[in-house]
């Protein structure tokens, strides 16, 4: 699904480039949980700004259904992301006294969405993340564990192919941070959704199957996790 060959990203010149991506390559097949770790600097979100159609890369190709994102132009790449991409992060991104329900609801009327699809999508959505009774309420009113179902349940009511996550358990304490991480590896499980995350946790990289380690722009590590050498078994 996802293939970067000889990625490269440089910001500045001279004195003052930095090579945040060093000829990178990397496949990540459909159905896949993948965990991109490394220290600060190391390149990880760089990486997956250029996957989430976010950034450019400065050389190399990279491949999404065979398609090669890296010659499409920035209204192709919006494309892309609003049709097969999902977003997750470290700040929910919710908007406040809006209810969650119309929070899941956002991103379909950027689509086109019709009013009884958007909110029939939008309320399976919540559903899935185990918030079917929660969708009238504020992110005010809802904890912060709750908060990130609701920003992931607004990531799949687009139906993606991929989801990114980036830091999704930065902001929860350890038992929160638990019920996210099962939540992604059983969404995962039961709906094929391939699934690429950044993190700096070892313990919330050990959910997925696939452990990518970064270092100075380049990829020191690619390994499976116990998980994914133990499903592999």
């Amino acid at each position: 699904m996802i293939e970067l060959r000889g990625i490269t990203r440089v910001y500045g010149r001279g004195e003052a480039e930095v090579r945040a991506l060093d000829g990178i390559d990397l496949t990540i097949r459909a159905g896949e949980f993948v965990a991109i770790m490394g220290p600060s600097g190391s390149g990880k979100s760089t990486a997956m700004n250029v996957i989430g159609c976010l950034d450019s890369p400065t050389a190399g190709e990279y491949l999404f259904n065979g398609v090669d994102v890296a010659r499409l132009d920035k209204d192709q790449r919006a494309l892309i992301r609003r049709h097969y991409l999902g977003f997750v992060f470290q700040g929910y991104n919710l908007l406040p006294r809006t209810p969650a329900l119309e929070n899941v609801e956002l991103p379909l009327i950027y689509k086109g969405v019709g009013a009884a699809e958007r909110r029939a999508r939008a309320l399976a959505a919540l559903e899935q993340v185990g918030l079917a009774n929660r969708g009238h309420h504020d992110p005010s009113e809802l904890s912060g564990g709750q908060q990130q179902r609701v920003a992931i349940a607004r990531a799949l009511a687009g139906s993606p192919e991929v989801l990114l996550a980036d830091e999704p358990t930065g902001n929860l304490d350890t038992h929160r941070s638990a019920e996210i991480m099962e939540l992604l590896a059983r969404l995962r499980a039961e709906t094929g959704l391939t699934i690429v995350m950044v993190t700096h946790e070892e313990d919330m990289a050990a959910y997925a199957d696939r452990l990518i380690w970064m270092v100075d722009g380049r990829i020191a590590d690619d390994r499976p996790t116990q998980r994914g050498a133990r499903d592999a078994g």
